[in-house]
């Protein structure tokens, strides 16, 4: 039986809408519209995108399908937030409808955030041990689902959610079986160290989402003087490279574990206005981080040469 050949580290690079400042965050900021963001992926070199929030792409699975199609992108997966910790909700129908979705475009990650129930990310509630075995309990319902399915599922530690901090990963890790997305960013605002997480837990991240991030002003937002939204606002999210988080480290701590998944570019941004109002133009920082992790790929792939 033959081993599956891993694709080069710089064809497993993939874009999200939310680099164009596209979110399901209500009163976030300018809305580019898709065409727009889908053509300039792809003028960026960008081979494969996330789905972005709902009513970004079509809503029937074969529409999502053909406008990414069209457009020459393939699909990754999705962010879906849900309510997990509440016994009387089920989520499992909503999560149903986004994998159909997912299948219909050949992606294969289903990336869950686990939703506080109240809009944006700047206040969340402190679970009880009850509201904490159903979120975990979901979690595992969640990725029979997907496997059903043919996809991967994955918990996102994300700020504002109810799992956002490096303790609360390792209690969904320590008590139910879905994969991890390790978001770069949003995990060492919450309070975690995504270095260390990629180090020591490299079999249990099933995708990855590529962050870098000002630290003076997560800073702010872990000491409770500045909201989340306001430090993006500010500029918390930066190319990769400008930053203050390890993205060789980690890349180099998956690559050598055999992690064979997608690196998502993600530069959490809030437009003021348009493009050509403002002067401020996503592309560029994009390009950034894409030169940036291009980089690392060829460190990487040329020390694995060396131990070769």
């Amino acid at each position: 039986m033959t081993t599956p050949v891993r694709p080069p580290l710089t064809e497993r690079i993939a874009g999200a809408p939310i680099s164009w400042g596209v979110c399901e965050v209500p009163g976030w900021g300018h809305q580019l519209d898709v065409d727009t963001v889908l053509r300039q992926m792809r003028e960026v070199g960008i081979v494969a995108t996330e789905f972005g929030p709902d009513g970004f792409l079509p809503d029937a699975p074969a529409d999502k399908a053909a406008t990414l199609s069209d457009a020459g992108l393939r699909a990754v997966g999705q962010f879906v937030p849900a309510v997990l910790h509440d016994a009387e909700h089920d989520p499992l129908p909503e999560v149903e409808i986004a994998m159909e979705g997912l299948v219909a475009a050949g992606a294969s990650t289903v990336v869950i955030a686990a939703a506080t129930g109240v809009e944006g990310y700047d206040a969340r509630p402190e679970l009880s041990d009850a509201q904490w075995a159903s979120l975990l309990a979901n979690l595992d319902r969640i990725t029979d689902a997907a496997e059903g399915h043919g996809l991967i599922a994955t918990l996102h530690p994300h700020v504002g959610t109810l799992v956002e901090s490096g303790v609360e990963a390792e209690r969904v890790l320590g008590g139910s079986r879905i994969g991890l997305c390790l978001d770069t960013g949003h995990l060492l605002i919450g309070g975690g160290d995504p270095v260390e997480l990629a180090r020591l837990r490299p079999d249990r991240i099933a995708h990855v989402h590529l962050k870098d991030v000002r630290l003076d002003l997560a800073k702010g937002v872990q000491e409770g003087r500045q909201s989340y939204t306001g430090a993006v606002a500010d500029g918390m999210y930066v190319p990769l490279g400008a930053g203050d988080v390890d993205i060789a480290a980690i890349v180099g701590s998956l690559e050598d574990a055999g992690y064979a998944g997608w690196y998502v570019l993600e530069q959490d941004t809030i437009l003021t206005g348009s493009p050509s109002q403002t002067g401020v133009d996503p592309t560029a920082d994009v390009r950034a981080s894409i030169a940036h992790i291009t980089a690392i790929a060829e460190r990487v792939e040329r020390r694995g040469d060396t131990h070769g």
